[in-house]
């Protein structure tokens, strides 16, 4: 059924819309913060989906609209709204209802950046192109949060919330590559697999949604300077 993908969509939005209004989280009244903190990485990730559409992966007209806007389905629009908007209540629903401890300052995150960075320069070498692409973006965020001083990861909960994005994108990443919705050319990468996941689907979900929950910290913390 071609209006598939723009039912995902729909359905991804529906529960955080609906709970929207809870006596705790009040998500609504910050539905204004998180549309600001989706459109920069919509923005560069959209770019990112345009450049390499139709090479790493393309979309199946099965599933899809055959309504191309620059080469993405309407449904593959919709999916940079919709997801980080979802996500971003689940991090809301988690400062609202437990507990959140920050470790001690350390370098662990340059570290990390630093070891991103160097893998992402033997996979461009042979041509895995889309790992090397989403360990440099990757690599970014975890630069961006000592830059931007929102230390997200330096909060507990923040690996929760990681735990929780993974099991999503099991069941929603699951059923767009297992339908599949999506179609990849694995030349461009591993091909390691999570069942009908690539591993770089994980990578590049993480990127994209840790990318929007920094800024949606720096924004909170701008408000309360």
């Amino acid at each position: 059924m071609k209006y598939e993908y723009l039912i995902f969509n729909i359905i991804v939005l529906s529960g955080p819309l609906m709970l929207s209004f809870d006596n705790k989280v009040h998500y609504y009244t910050r539905w204004i913060d998180v549309l600001k903190s989706i459109t920069i990485p919509l923005l560069i990730f959209i770019s990112w989906d345009i450049i390499v559409t139709d090479r790493h992966w393309w979309f199946n007209d099965t599933y899809v609209m055959t309504t191309r806007i620059l080469k993405l389905p309407p449904g593959e629009w919709l999916f940079f709204i919709t997801v980080p908007f979802s996500t971003l209540f689940v991090w809301d629903v988690l400062h609202a209802y437990f507990n959140n401890h920050y470790f001690k300052k350390s370098n662990f995150q340059n570290y990390i950046a630093v070891a991103l960075l160097l893998l992402s320069i033997p996979s461009a070498l042979v041509g895995k192109e889309y790992t090397a692409i989403v360990l440099f973006f990757l690599s970014i965020v975890f630069i961006l949060d000592g830059h931007l001083k929102t230390r997200i990861f330096s909060r507990s909960l923040t690996y929760y919330y990681i735990m929780i994005i993974a099991l999503l994108m099991l069941i929603f990443n699951g059923y767009l590559t297992s339908r599949p919705v999506v179609l990849y050319d694995y030349s461009y990468q591993l091909n390691w697999k999570i069942f009908t996941i690539p591993m770089e689907d994980f990578l590049y979900g993480f990127s994209h949604l840790l990318l929007c929950t920094l800024i949606y910290e720096k924004i909170k913390m701008r408000k309360h300077e």
